[in-house]
């Protein structure tokens, strides 16, 4: 009889899974913002103040927040639903533009005249031949509730997405979106209809009550359990109080360049490493890595992976991501290649 390794048996696995993330859909509610880039090449210092002088060379605006876990959640071959608000400005005609590009449904989009985009705005100094910096960031965002009309028309479109999605993703960046009247909405509606639901928040874990998986990182964790998780044993307790808190079927926390850990009911806790790639490369922006793990985790569990294997999945997204500049996304391929 033919010995298979068990590590080659689960990478087997982990492919066949990630080939049926084609054609899921997937219901994505949350804060929309804009992330602006303007990369300069630094001349000189100004006379007036000792500051760097950077001659502009690009600008670009790429989907953050909510709209990074929808475009993560596209690239990887799912069938995209988006519900947010975005201002009657610029920044909101060009994410709009970005997610028409990306062929996501967009009806869940209320333009509100009385609220502008969120936006966050990194300069960075750099050239072919200089590594660019990032200099600073400065962010413009209202944390206003998001008022009537636009929350009664997303309640209405959640309601009417809810019966045709496969899962859907709560991604709250507190920016106003994610009321407690939205969550209710979304819980119930999702767990008549046996809708599986992920949350990424970066408020109080324990508003959502009953969802299937969150996915925090380790200061969400702390900042929700009023604790500083120090050792093993302190990552174990939260584990299990944000589990018991939350009512949840699983709770996977991500812990930067510690990798992440999974903890699901009356089961043991499973802590994986950072993903190794087989090429040797320098991280190069965390930004949206919270994003990619969520999407991708997701995706995963829809396909029928167990949370483990899901996990397994979303770490080597993760380990992918944080080496491109800004908010990136895989491509199954891209995936594929390094589960093996």
């Amino acid at each position: 009889m033919l010995h298979v390794p068990t590590s080659d048996i689960l990478s087997l696995r982990l492919h066949s899974l990630i080939n049926r993330f084609k054609g899921k859909r997937v219901l994505v509610i949350g804060d929309i913002v804009a992330d602006e880039y303007i990369i300069g090449r630094p001349t000189r210092i100004a006379r007036e103040a000792p500051v760097l002088i950077l001659e502009q060379n690009e600008e670009r605006t790429i989907p953050g927040g909510a709209t990074n876990v929808a475009v993560n959640t596209s690239t990887l071959g799912a069938e995209v639903f988006l519900a947010g608000v975005v201002g009657d400005d610029l920044a909101g005609k060009r994410l709009r533009t970005a997610i028409s590009d990306l062929q996501m449904h967009q009806e869940g989009v209320i333009t509100d005249r009385c609220r502008y985009t969120p936006t966050k705005t990194r300069i960075l100094a750099g050239s072919s031949q200089i590594v660019q910096q990032h200099i600073v960031r400065i962010d413009r965002v209202d944390t206003s509730d998001v008022g009537e009309p636009s929350r009664s028309r997303i309640i209405d479109y959640i309601q009417q997405a809810l019966p045709i999605i496969d899962a859907v993703v709560l991604s709250d960046y507190e920016n106003g979106l994610i009321s407690p009247e939205i969550i209710k909405t979304c819980l119930l509606t999702a767990q008549e209809l046996n809708k599986m639901v992920v949350v990424d928040s970066h408020g109080s874990l324990f508003r959502f009550k009953g969802v299937t998986a969150l996915t925090p990182n380790q200061p969400e964790a702390e900042l929700t359990l009023g604790m500083t998780i120090r050792s093993q044993a302190d990552l174990n307790e939260a584990g299990q109080r944000l589990l018991a808190g939350c009512q949840a079927q699983g709770v996977l926390i991500t812990r930067g360049s510690e990798g992440m850990s999974l903890f699901e009911v009356e089961k043991p806790p499973l802590h994986l490493p950072i993903h190794r790639l087989d090429y040797a490369t320098e991280v190069v922006d965390t930004n949206g890595a919270g994003d990619t793990v969520v999407a991708t985790f997701t995706l995963a569990l829809t396909a029928g992976a167990s949370m483990v294997e899901a996990a397994h999945v979303a770490n080597a997204a993760a380990a992918l991501v944080v080496r491109r500049l800004g908010c990136a996304s895989n491509t199954i391929e891209e995936l594929l290649r390094v589960l093996h």
